[in-house]
């Protein structure tokens, strides 16, 4: 494909991932973004999403060729939106070829201009140049009347017409200050840096010949031909370092599509135990965004999909640490994250100075300080980083990660949030991430017994269900998740999202907390009885919408 070329990305639809093709444009990537090994593929800017990524050959299509076919294929907005903005992108290009087109005769005009200037001039000449003078300034008097407050007259005017007018050039070369605003540039992450906002300056490779044969192309790499005077914002998910009054911070992705955008993985070998719900799809995650990952699963069979992906296998969970710089788990519950961590050929055995042990699972704060001290003490460093977030958010790269312990290790951890997550926070000491997810999960589960209590409230007085859920939809409770597990619930379908075994674990574990420091939990308990119940109706297993049926037996 030659480089100017836009295109369809068309993605694979394996298990670990089902994506619509997608309009992009082929750009040259920055100098210092390393290239997929042994890959044939190119750096693509994703139309829509602002997002970027190397994407295989085999996976682009001619963009022209397909648009038809690709539109009939998928309906959805956001697609439709991302062809929205290649049509304007086109138009735009279009538009400035004609200004550049006019340039020479605007250079025509001006040296005419001068010629009669240079020319001398009579007495009736003057008087008749002095009375049209007047009437040009008080003509410009009465234009700026008319420009609403808040805008200038320079501000009227686009950059590239801007750069026209201050400076005449000749036809087809871009002054060096030139900038395309109107379409955003190439930018990747590397590490985490220091300052209110995470941004970097991207030198991009001048000594590449850019090739134009297609206009529309060229105007897009306008300033990237040229050395950049600005400072990007990082344009992996938008990130952004915040420092809250509270003292922890927060990175903070804006959007997460269809593809994530271009994370430049970390060069640190990963290690992931645990390939449960959450787990699958966040090592899917880390694997799309070319991280070079590690996987232990207590059942062996689950990992062979990922090694098809291009994962490494892990005999024993201390391997994986011994073998790995930075080691995720994510298991179900405080036995079995101190079973990983204790047992036989655990995470402990493999633990060295500099290892780097993260536990992305739900437990107690207690449990938490616990592992931290062991890893600790054996010269390794620590972060707690649970995640709130289902199945499909898993997949989908936009889980919100909650984390505790290591800064320093929280920033080495960078590239593999943005894959994972669209958000994630440091909340300070060991036990605060705790803390915190068993509080968000257990106002997530009350709320869901009070969704299922009211649909069954509803079905035994004689009003419509369906009703009900229209006019929640409609109000101030109106929500994914409200939909979502109301729909479950209409369906009969209690596939598996968010486990109820996991989701009553988490308010046993939220009133316990409570109990810590005397606060009274009420409501969590009240819906913590009816969890347990649901339990007894053989409904652990089934997604946490399945409380419902604690209500209807």
């Amino acid at each position: 494909f030659p480089e100017q070329m836009l295109t369809l990305c068309v993605f694979s639809r394996g298990k670990l991932g089902r994506y619509p093709p997608w309009p992009g444009k082929i750009v040259n990537p920055p100098k210092d973004l390393k290239k997929p090994r042994g890959k044939k593929c190119f750096f693509v800017k994703f139309f829509g999403t602002e997002d970027h990524a190397w994407i295989k050959v085999e996976q682009l299509k001619p963009y022209h060729a397909h648009k038809e076919e690709m539109i009939k294929i998928n309906k959805g907005k956001r697609f439709q939106q991302a062809v929205d903005a290649v049509e304007e992108f086109l138009r735009r290009a279009k538009g400035k070829d004609q200004t550049s087109s006019h340039s020479s005769a605007d250079d025509k005009n001006r040296r005419n201009s001068s010629e009669e200037r240079s020319r001398p001039i009579s007495g009736d000449e003057k008087r008749k140049l002095s009375l049209s003078e007047g009437k040009v300034k008080k003509n410009m008097g009465e234009g700026k009347k008319r420009v609403p407050s808040g805008s200038s007259e320079r501000g009227s005017k686009s950059p590239l017409k801007r750069a026209q007018e201050q400076s005449p050039r000749k036809r087809g070369r871009p002054p060096k200050d030139e900038k395309d605003l109107s379409i955003p540039e190439s930018s990747t992450v590397k590490g985490m840096m220091a300052g209110p906002t995470a941004t970097f300056k991207w030198q991009p490779n001048v000594s590449e010949p850019v090739k134009d044969a297609d206009p529309h192309f060229h105007h897009f790499l306008l300033s990237q031909t040229e050395k950049p005077a600005v400072c990007y914002q990082a344009i992996t998910k938008k990130l952004k370092i915040c420092e809250e009054e509270t003292g922890s911070t927060s990175i903070q992705a804006a959007d997460s599509t269809a593809v994530n955008g271009s994370v430049t993985p970390t060069d640190k070998k990963i290690g992931f135990l645990g390939l449960g719900l959450m787990g699958s799809g966040i090592v899917s995650n880390l694997l799309k965004m070319g991280h070079t990952v590690t996987v232990w699963n207590r059942t062996a069979e689950k990992c062979d999909l990922f090694i098809q992906e291009g994962a490494r296998l892990g005999r024993t969970p201390a391997e994986v640490v011994s073998t790995c710089d930075i080691t995720f788990a994510c298991v179900s519950d405080p036995k079995a994250a101190k079973d990983l961590v204790l047992g036989p050929s655990g995470v402990l055995q493999g633990i060295r100075p500099g290892k780097c042990y993260v536990d992305m699972s739900t437990v107690d704060a207690d449990t938490v300080t616990e592992l931290a001290q062991v890893i600790v003490s054996r010269g390794g460093r620590f972060l707690e980083a649970p995640v709130s977030g289902n199945q499909q958010l898993s997949n989908d790269g936009m889980l919100v990660i909650l984390a505790a312990g290591d800064r320093g290790l929280y920033e080495d951890c960078s590239s593999c949030f943005q894959a994972m997550g669209k958000t994630s926070f440091f909340l300070g000491e060991v036990g605060n991430a705790a803390k915190m997810m068993l509080i968000v999960n257990m106002v997530q589960g009350s709320f869901m017994a009070t969704i299922a209590e009211g649909l069954t409230l509803a079905q035994v007085t004689g009003q419509s269900q369906q009703t009900l859920l229209d006019i929640l939809n409609q109000g101030q409770l109106a929500s994914i998740f409200l939909d979502q597990k109301c729909q479950n619930i209409l369906q009969g379908n209690f596939k598996p999202d968010f486990y109820l075994k996991y989701i009553q674990k988490d308010l046993r574990l939220a009133i316990a907390l409570g109990d810590a420091v005397n606060h009274p939990t009420p409501m969590a308990a009240a819906a913590n009885e009816v969890y347990k119940r649901a339990k007894a109706l053989d409904q652990s297993d089934n997604d946490m919408s399945a409380v419902y049926r604690a209500y209807i037996h």
